[in-house]
């Protein structure tokens, strides 16, 4: 082979060898290409279905909802996650700086994502140490915006994350973020934020920790139960002192702080902040079911809602101390007791007692049992009638029994017959013979009407039965209703909540009084009169006005259903309008010192109790009263199925006021240890005229107990 060849054969190879190594940098250069591109592909991807990061409501966390008094007082707080959130400049300056020096140290120097932080934690790793490379803005997005995928370990996740990082960092300033995070970080111990932490490890305020106290605190959040210093203080004392050494070495403190504060023993003091049922756990229930009915259990639970109420502390607790003195002076333990008292000025609850014991039994029985009002029911009635231009002078057959339909016989309580007597008589001893007769002659669907339209809002019966308070009420609506006639005839809703605010005080809702004119002030004052014979004289709850220690005109009805059920006193005075209860969760008859229970010995009693301290020191006021008077009709043009229609022919109106509210002239004889009055005559005494009456009236007093069949109760 010649010189020539054998040079062409080696520059050939030369070649071959050149153009190889270009292929596979051609090669490798076009896979990286190829892979860059798919991995920004990917990415993209990735990056895709963001959540909405440019909301603010995206780093919204779970707040609770506070309930306040009256007078501003925190009476309860529903939540899922303890967390109280502050403002930066309500946190001590000794927690921002630890938390910063602790968990970011290069917080305001990065963009949201922290390279040298990321190389050091994998120096870290390589070494057999550990160390985060998530920033704080990192553990901010991981926290809200990606909360639904905080526990995933996964590329993607750290991809999104970084990504929303670093547009966070372009929205927000560093110490916004800071606050953010601060609000938000787990510190263990079931306490979200650092103002949560600070009640719960030292019961202070974020603004009033030490040094010493904020290094223990802002070392939680890498290990929040093993450095817990309410359950292991020598591993939180440890952590402390290295969140100090890392503010010493960030040139944060001085030496002389470092080496004092390492020195102090770790002392703690465990606080609390108000739970979701607080001192008042039947009020806040309530409270928390109406929120309910208007917001989402998201909203109310996590929402961060100020929610102003109307209860009044003293009030409610000279309610609940009313209640249980009774109960436990009564020694019954299935007996349980409700009441409700409203201001007839405005319709604020002022206080609910919904039974006995909370911890027993948490359903409510002033706001969500319906019991039947018995007598209690009359005082519907009884505004009917008078708004229809029926004197309370009126004469009525109130014998007893008396038989109405083949299916329906009435009996008073006891069987009593009291004789021809006024209609404000018969309301008095509570003859439910007589109202029988009333509600026939008024209508019992315009009784339905007007309890409707004075408060009562569960679906009744236009039976004439429904005077004898046939249909179960909720105690809170007995309390609104009978608040109607307490406010001169004015119905307003009775209301727990006056002012609910957002999480960044905005209102969202405030209650504008808007009373709607249900009776003429006159027929309302006219009705006061009336009732006001049942707290005094013969009436059914005469110990009222006795054992009343406070100057206040006071009205009401006591009621008693079927067989000794339920047992009610609804009682008016100016400033307050009150519905109490006693009877048995499970409906049966109520024995009380061994015999049946009466209102008389159960919640007329508790009535006093409270009323007495409740309204200890408070002047006197009077009902309101009208200008005018009540136009009322000529008693001779009322019939009544079973009184005779000689009884008021007579009558032009000329004595109206004789049985106005006075009846220290009668000669019954009133027997105070019955809840009924009973009396052992059956005619009037102290008139003649009602005694002509009596003699003329064709009486019902053949035999015959109640029909309980249907609608028929005996009631007093």
């Amino acid at each position: 082979m010649s010189i020539r060849i054998r040079r062409a054969h080696l520059h050939s190879r030369t070649h071959i060898v050149g153009f190889g190594i270009a292929a596979v940098f051609g090669f490798v250069a076009l896979l990286m290409a190829a892979l860059f591109l798919s991995l920004s592909s990917l990415v993209s991807n990735w990056l895709t279905d963001l959540p909405d990061y440019t909301s603010t409501d995206a780093y919204l966390v779970a707040e609770p909802t506070t309930v306040y008094a009256a007078d501003n007082s925190v009476i309860a707080e529903y939540y899922l996650q303890n967390r109280r959130s502050v403002d930066l400049d309500k946190i001590s300056d000794y927690a921002k700086t630890a938390i910063v020096d602790t968990e970011d140290v290069r917080f305001y120097k990065h963009n949201g994502v922290d390279p040298q932080g990321i190389v050091r934690a994998a120096v870290a790793q390589v070494t057999g140490g550990s160390e985060g490379a998530s920033t704080i803005t990192q553990q901010l997005v991981r926290n809200t915006v990606l909360s639904d995928e905080q526990f995933e370990q996964s590329l993607k996740r750290k991809v999104r994350e970084a990504y929303i990082s670093i547009q966070m960092e372009k929205m927000y300033t560093k110490d916004q973020i800071l606050n953010m995070y601060l609000n938000t970080i787990y510190f263990g111990h079931s306490a979200y934020g650092i103002q949560a932490a600070a009640v719960t490890y030292f019961n202070k305020d974020a603004a009033d920790l030490t040094l010493a106290e904020a290094a223990t605190i802002c070392g939680l959040p890498q290990s929040p139960s093993a450095y817990d210093p309410l359950q292991n203080p020598e591993a939180a004392t440890a952590r402390r002192n290295k969140v100090l050494e890392r503010m010493y070495n960030a040139g944060h403190i001085s030496k002389e702080q470092y080496e004092s504060t390492c020195a102090e023993p770790l002392v703690t003091h465990e606080g609390h902040f108000a739970d979701s049922v607080g001192a008042y756990p039947f009020f806040s229930d309530y409270v928390k079911q109406l929120l309910l009915e208007d917001f989402d259990s998201e909203t109310v639970m996590q929402g961060g809602l100020k929610v102003h109420t109307t209860l009044d502390p003293a009030t409610q607790e000279a309610a609940q101390n009313a209640v249980t003195a009774r109960m436990d002076a009564i020694g019954n333990d299935e007996l349980d007791a409700a009441l409700v008292a409203v201001d007839p000025t405005n319709g604020y609850i002022k206080a609910i007692v919904g039974g006995k014991d909370y911890n027993t039994n948490q359903y409510n029985l002033a706001t969500q049992a319906q019991r039947q009002p018995g007598s209690s029911f009359k005082t519907f009635t009884l505004a009917t009638a008078i708004s229809q231009g029926m004197n309370p002078n009126i004469y009525i057959n109130s014998n007893s029994p008396m038989t109405f339909s083949p299916a329906w016989k009435v009996q008073n309580f006891g069987n009593t017959s009291y004789g021809y007597i006024p209609l404000s008589r018969a309301f008095a001893v509570s003859s439910n013979t007589a109202f029988a007769q009333v509600i026939q002659a008024v209508g019992a669907t315009n009784v339905v009407s007007m309890a409707k339209q004075m408060g009562v809002d569960v679906d009744m019966p236009a039976y004439d039965s429904i005077t004898l308070g046939t249909v179960g009420i909720p105690v809170v609506q007995m309390a609104e209703a009978y608040s109607t006639i307490a406010s001169g005839g004015q119905h307003r809703d009775a209301i727990a909540i006056t002012k609910i605010l957002d999480r960044n005080n905005n209102v969202v809702y405030e209650h504008k009084d808007a009373p709607s004119q249900v009776l003429t002030p006159e027929v309302a004052s006219a009705t006061i009169d009336v009732m006001e014979g049942v707290t005094s004289g013969v009436g059914t709850a005469n110990d009222v006005s006795a054992q009343m220690t406070v100057n206040q005109p006071v009205g009401g009805k006591t009621g008693t259903s079927e067989n000794y059920r339920d047992l009610w006193f609804c009682g008016i005075t100016p400033q307050l309008s009150v519905a109490v209860w006693c009877g048995y969760r499970q409906e049966d008859t109520v024995m009380v010192y061994g015999d049946y229970g009466h209102p008389y010995n159960t919640a007329v009693p508790i009535y006093i109790d409270f009323v007495n301290n409740a309204l200890n020191g408070i002047a006197r006021a009077e009902f309101p009263k009208g200008s005018g008077s009540v136009n009322y009709k000529p008693n001779s043009s009322w019939s009544f199925s079973n009184t005779s229609s000689s009884a008021n022919s007579y009558s032009s109106n000329s004595y109206s006021n004789s049985y106005s509210n006075s009846y220290s002239t009668q000669s019954y004889t009133s027997d105070t240890s019955s809840d009924t009055q009973s009396q052992s005559q059956s005619q009037t005494q102290d008139q003649s005229q009602g005694q002509q009456v009596e003699t003329n009236a064709t009486q019902q007093t053949t035999g015959g107990t109640t029909d309980t069949t249907q609608q028929t109760q005996t009631t007093n």
